[in-house]
């Protein structure tokens, strides 16, 4: 790979990005025939640079947290010639970074970058939206619907985990219609899940042996939560003790490559922690969408 663009948000998470920029230019510099760094403004930025120029790339990286990354490839992934995709984790949670196994220390990030390790990766799709980690309604919408964006950003990943044992004793059930080859369901939860990834608010949680590459979603219903719920969450124990298939009374795990949901009242949808729109929708997996960098872990 000869030609790369950076785009970078500086202003994510503490401005750690910021403190190595200098850095992170030269040693690409030193690497790369043709490097282009641009710094986002405002929100649309990474968009407008992608739709502009992404296919004129071989490497196009994104900097910043998971809201630039949810950015960058919604724009990428409608795309007919893809670039290579790659994580600069630079927020407070990296989620998806983290699956893949990059290092959440900027200037480490970027050697396994350099590297340029790739595997083709799953995308997820909604109506026009993609996302790469998570797709969600009930409790985890609220969650981060109610976040202090000042706490977060002092608290960091902590924050995620007070906010959540808050709302889930004052969660109220809605009626969910669900719909997919392997499963049915048409009862009260407070709880939809469907990941890609395996990590959420910086831990790997509901599902920590998710694969990028199998072509399918791990969906997880909450009918009503309760506290041994959280703390098997936060565990990252919810996928071992309910493996696919096994229906519990109030909770139900299973995979498939495409669900079609609707809810009562409508469901916001938090989706890698946007908010774009509400239920109903149909959401499936584009298998092996894009090819992204990754690191190994020890």
């Amino acid at each position: 790979m000869k030609k790369v663009a950076l785009i970078i948000n500086i202003q994510a998470g503490k401005q750690k990005l910021a403190q190595e920029l200098e850095k992170v230019e030269a040693r690409l510099g030193k690497v790369f025939k043709e490097v282009t760094i641009y710094q986002t403004k405002q929100e649309g930025d990474g968009k407008r640079f992608v739709e502009k120029h992404a296919e004129e790339v071989d490497l196009l990286i994104a900097g910043g947290g998971d809201g630039t990354v949810f950015e960058i490839i919604n724009a990428l992934a409608p795309l007919k010639k893809r670039p290579v995709f790659a994580i600069l984790p630079g927020g407070t949670c990296n989620d998806f970074s983290r699956t893949l196994g990059i290092s959440q220390k900027p200037l480490e990030a970027l050697e396994q970058i350099i590297k340029q390790k790739r595997m083709s990766v799953d995308v997820g799709k909604y109506g026009e939206n993609y996302f790469l980690n998570f797709w969600g309604i009930g409790i985890i919408s609220k969650v981060a619907e109610e976040m202090d964006e000042a706490n977060k950003q002092v608290l960091g990943r902590i924050s995620y985990y007070l906010n959540t044992s808050k709302i889930v004793f004052k969660n109220e059930a809605f009626s969910l219609k669900l719909s997919s080859k392997e499963f049915d369901f048409d009862e009260k939860a407070e709880l939809l899940v469907v990941g890609n990834g395996s990590f959420l608010g910086g831990i790997q949680s509901f599902f920590p042996n998710a694969d990028v590459q199998d072509g399918k979603f791990d969906v997880l219903i909450v009918k009503e939560a309760k506290l041994k719920y959280l703390k098997k969450w936060l565990e990252a124990k919810i996928q071992d003790d309910y493996p696919e298939n096994e229906k519990d009374d109030d909770i139900i795990y299973f995979r498939t490559n495409r669900l079609e949901v609707s809810a009562s009242p409508e469901q916001n949808i938090d989706c890698d922690g946007e908010f774009l729109n509400q239920t109903p929708a149909t959401v499936e997996v584009l298998p092996k969408h894009l090819e992204m960098i990754y690191g190994e872990t020890e």
